[in-house]
């Protein structure tokens, strides 16, 4: 299941972060990116009845949808998300206890590290992928591109900062994935009846990931 659930992170290189008031709200916001072409969905465990959304939404799309659980923050929340149907578990911190109950589970787990100390500390206790969080803070693109040098046999996903404007730069640079919350996951316009807004921003956003990567490739030496 990891090696599925990583395959299709990598292949569409959107996470979208999806923080609501309610889950009524979420589950909008979910429909309206799934409408616009994104398959992968993270909903924090800050969405009010999340665990019970995931089962739901798990239940619903099969396998036509991954869902992982965000702002996971210990072992006990990650295994309740994890029976509830999430695939991957993300949290803004590297906490071990709740990689290796993702480890043990067979789940793929993304903990958020910024400095090279945290991200190879992730790394030794069995990240899948790494969160950089928050990227922004840090110079964004440019602090991916940096890292990429002592690690480049890690799979980042800046968190923070990314937008539809800087999401190519962030795969220029070497970033496998990308995470998105407000930029693309605008509640108000849930709130507003403009849902069909996040559908096309969700469009403009995998074309935009499309094309950084076939840029990237362009740019590669041809094998001789």
């Amino acid at each position: 299941m990891t090696h599925r659930t990583l395959e299709r992170i990598l292949s569409g290189g959107i996470i979208p972060v999806v923080r609501a008031p309610s889950s009524e709200l979420a589950d909008r916001a979910v429909e309206a990116l799934c409408k616009g072409g994104i398959d992968v969905i993270e909903l924090t465990l800050t969405v009010p009845g999340a665990v019970s959304m995931i089962r739901t939404l798990t239940d619903r799309f099969g396998d036509s949808v991954v869902v992982g659980a965000g702002t996971v923050l210990d072992a006990e929340t990650a295994r309740a998300c994890i029976l509830a149907g999430a695939s991957f578990i993300v949290s803004p911190i590297v906490d071990r206890p709740t990689i290796a109950c993702c480890r043990t589970y067979g789940v793929v787990v993304m903990p958020g590290a910024l400095t090279p100390t945290e991200i190879m500390d992730a790394v030794r206790a069995g990240a899948d992928l790494v969160k950089v969080f928050p990227c922004g803070a840090l110079g964004g693109a440019s602090y991916v591109r940096s890292l990429r040098a002592p690690f480049p046999q890690v799979k980042l996903v800046p968190t923070g900062g990314v937008s539809l404007k800087t999401a190519g730069d962030f795969i220029r640079a070497g970033a496998c994935a990308v995470g998105v919350g407000a930029d693309l996951v605008d509640i108000g316009r849930i709130t507003s009846g403009r849902g069909g807004e996040i559908t096309e921003n969700a469009r403009a956003y995998v074309e935009a990931i499309r094309g950084a990567r076939e840029r990237e490739d362009m740019s590669q030496p041809m094998a001789t």
